[in-house]
């Protein structure tokens, strides 16, 4: 069964491969062509650059398993149609089929190789005889690959050289803060590079280093890699964005009928605070913790009202008193780098602003231009009113600055009329996308393009609703490959849809879900004696 379905399998994708010729992409001549010489050509011969991607979408994979999927059924199909025979029958299975297509595939004049197809026909009934006869997968292709060998010498010495293109550097996540280093390098060359990092690593333990060996040849890489001595080159710097939920504000007037007072930092569905992860119904304590603050936290009484209320002056200066609290002399950006705060919304998750450390301090100290604090006769009230909050000391106190006027003083960057985003836009946008926003992409934000959802040229707004991070390919893909389709709802939840009509959903980190809301509730409690419904 399992060989009827990869043989299926197989077809469904020649078949797609066939719907999606290269003639529909862009030609040298034309802009926005893919330009060589950055990425290796594993396109397969006649047809289109984007398969892979859109196998990617529908099969919920990476293009990279998506391009091997591509691969190895455009070569059974076309090239090897007696394995892919066999493997429709079930006379062989999936690991021996793939190790005959590792082993013969692409060799063929079809195919882009130099190898009559009628030889690799030969070859290819000998490895299909071997195949059923019980060899091992590992075997099977390196009897294969010998097989091609005795009849076209040069065939090992292309096989080599196109390895030696597909060469590159990876990285891939692990649990427990831990990434994965991959190198694809000639064999003779990454067995010296073992032996150097292994030398190193055995002297430093001669020398007394406590440490695991293993854990020296990891830092022994990362040093000669990294150079920490060499004070030549520019040093390695960070940006750190703060995700700061926005503290609430009580909707009910106070006990003496006056204006209400800021509320604490409440966070009725559980958002990441700086230094720790806020329980649902939690607050956040001194020092970034998180309290549970049980099931009433959820009561309609104690909800937040900053879901699409202004940003104020008071909830600024309670959340500058948040960030100094997190570290001695106040939260600042790294050495050499730079600080951004991203506002958040802490029922639904949503961004609502990004501002730098020095923005938050002149926002507070100006407070609402609109409605400033009347004079008073104390000068020490009025000065502390003027220069506001020093280093570390967080925000004036409520008499210095009186209550909230409910003004807004800050909102995400206002839409513009023209093409470019303006700096702000771009700051705001590559925070609430963080990645590439095409389903499955990973590259980070600062390496993307920003890009209008709905074209420019179509009327699309430079706003940041109509804005999105995508990656070049991604970007040139959504505006040159036809049948593609994306949409994105205000809150920046975007709908790519493929040419064969599936369609994937992204939502900017920490967007909470509407369903979850609804799971949540916000009505009352529900009476302890009174039975469930069942």
């Amino acid at each position: 069964m399992r060989a009827q379905l990869a043989a299926y399998e197989a077809a469904v994708v020649a078949e797609l491969a066939r719907r999606r010729p290269v003639e529909s992409d862009l030609t040298e001549e034309e802009p926005g062509h893919g330009v060589a010489g950055w990425v290796p050509d594993r396109v397969p011969v006649g047809v289109s650059e984007f398969l892979a991607d859109e196998l990617a979408v529908i099969g919920g994979v990476s293009r990279t398993a998506a391009t091997v999927l591509a691969e190895r059924s455009l070569v059974l199909v076309r090239e090897l149609p007696a394995t892919w025979a066999a493997l429709a029958d079930s006379l062989i299975d999936p690991p021996r089929a793939n190790a005959i297509v590792k082993a013969l595939g692409g060799q063929s004049v079809d195919a882009g190789g130099v190898v009559a197809p009628g030889v690799v026909a030969e070859v290819e009934a000998q490895a299909l005889g071997w195949a059923r006869a019980g060899e091992t997968p590992r075997r099977l292709q390196e009897r294969a690959a010998a097989a091609l060998i005795a009849v076209d010498e040069a065939a090992a010495d292309r096989r080599r050289k196109k390895a030696e293109r597909l060469a590159d550097v990876v990285v891939r996540g692990l649990p427990d803060g831990m990434s994965e280093l991959t190198a694809t390098l000639p064999a003779p060359v990454a067995a010296a590079c073992r032996e150097a990092v292994d030398c190193y690593a055995r002297m430093a333990k001669a020398d007394g280093d406590a440490r695991p060996v293993g854990q020296l040849r990891t830092q022994v890489m990362a040093d000669l890699i990294l150079r920490p001595w060499d004070t030549s080159r520019e040093p390695v710097t960070a940006h750190l964005t703060v995700l700061a939920p926005l503290p609430g504000l009580p909707t009910g007037p106070t006990a003496s009928g006056g204006p209400t007072a800021p509320a604490g930092p409440t966070a009725p569905a559980g958002p990441t605070a700086p230094g720790g992860t806020i329980a649902p119904g939690g607050t956040i304590a001194p020092g970034g913790t998180a309290a549970y603050a049980g099931p009433a936290a959820y009561d309609d009484a104690d909800a937040a009202t900053v879901d699409g209320a202004p940003i104020t002056a008071a909830q600024l200066r309670e959340l500058l008193e948040q960030l100094d609290a997190l570290c001695p002399g106040g939260l600042q950006a790294p050495a050499g780098g730079t600080l951004g705060i991203s506002l958040v919304d802490p029922v639904t998750g949503a961004l609502r602003a990004t501002v730098s450390r020095p923005e938050l301090e002149r926002l507070v100290r100006r407070g609402c231009p609109a409605h400033p604090p009347p004079s008073t006769t104390d000068p020490l009230i009025d000065r502390g009113r003027r220069l506001g909050p020093g280093p570390g000391v967080g925000a004036a106190s409520p008499t210095a600055t009186g209550t909230d006027c409910g003004c807004a003083v800050l909102d995400r960057p206002p839409p513009v009329d023209r093409y470019t985003p303006t700096p702000a836009q771009r700051r705001f946008v590559q925070a609430r996308d963080r990645t590439c926003r095409h389903p499955g992409c990973r590259r980070p934000a600062a390496r993307t393009d920003l890009d209008h959802v709905c074209a420019h040229r179509d009327g699309g707004a430079t706003d940041c609703t109509n804005l999105c991070c995508l990656c070049r390919r991604h970007h040139r893909l959504k505006t040159h490959a036809p049948g593609w389709r994306y949409r994105m709802t205000p809150d920046g939840t975007l709908h790519v849809t493929t040419p064969s009509g599936v369609t994937r959903t992204t939502r900017p980190p920490g967007l909470r879900l509407p369903a979850l809301a609804q799971l949540i509730g916000t009505g009352t409690p529900p009476d302890a004696d009174d039975p469930p419904p069942f």
